[in-house]
């Protein structure tokens, strides 16, 4: 067997897993520990990232035509990939996460939904949070004036013999009004 038959099927796993992907993000591994990169890996697998390493010809064969083409500058050195499906931000706030304990890690670049940034960029999306905490943050902020009206509506209903008669009191007053607006005019 030729060694172009050995390398097509890896080179088509890598295009596979980056053909619906969200987001791919390369990093820097040397300097981890095999309990560290165990974590890592468990955290991403968590988190539905795929994470491998590959060879650096083997990822550039894969980009190439595709949106993460871009990423083929940073293949210098061991290199490993994180991919998300799912997630568009999850792969780089992992990781990011997962640097503040393991300095050794170094995220290289990424691209996020078609969009190429370096590692400086990559720690910016890190703090964008999860699509389910946005989520449940818009709900929240949806449903607070809903409260808010439902504690002032209750608050009257609990003082509603106060409030009641300073309305009452107020439409005898209207109603009497008109009638000695018209009582002038039957005189003439």
């Amino acid at each position: 067997m030729a060694k172009v038959e050995l390398k097509a099927p890896i080179v088509q796993e890598i295009s596979d897993n980056i053909k619906d992907a969200q987001s791919v993000v390369i990093v820097d591994y040397r300097g981890l520990t095999v309990a560290e990169d165990t974590q890592l890996r468990k955290q991403l697998r968590e988190a539905g990232v795929t994470y491998k390493v590959y060879k650096n010809t083997f990822m550039n064969f894969a980009f190439k035509g595709t949106e993460f083409e871009s990423l083929s500058g940073v293949l210098e050195g061991p290199n490993a990939i994180a991919i998300s499906t799912t997630d568009a931000t999850a792969p780089a706030r992992v990781l990011a996460e997962f640097a503040k304990k393991a300095p050794a890690l170094e995220i290289k670049a990424g691209v996020v939904e078609g969009n190429f940034y370096d590692a400086e960029g990559m720690k910016a999306i890190s703090a964008i949070p999860s699509r389910e905490v946005l989520l449940s943050k818009l709900l929240g902020s949806m449903q607070s004036p809903i409260a808010n009206f439902a504690r002032v509506i209750k608050q009257i209903a609990e003082q509603g013999g106060e409030a009641a008669p300073a309305a009452e009191e107020a439409a005898p007053a209207e109603e009497a009004a008109p009638a000695e607006a018209e009582a002038p005019a039957d005189a003439e």
